[in-house]
């Protein structure tokens, strides 16, 4: 079973960007224990960040050829 080459890119390209957004959260958690006060807004901030990141790579796989 052949893998399409751009099957692979997506593949690759998303996975880093989830892989991004778990070292992001990662850092928040241990730079704000609690997660109180600037820690939520950090965590926030973070998966707004994320949502558009994503966005952008899907407007991005979306206009390859």
């Amino acid at each position: 079973m052949a893998i399409e080459r751009e099957a692979v890119v997506e593949a690759v390209v998303s996975t880093a960007a989830v892989v991004a957004f778990v070292a992001l959260i990662v850092v928040i958690a241990v730079a704000y224990p609690t997660l109180a006060g600037q820690g939520a807004f950090a965590l926030i901030g973070a998966i707004v960040l994320f949502v558009l990141v994503m966005a952008a790579i899907g407007y991005w796989l979306s206009g390859r050829q």
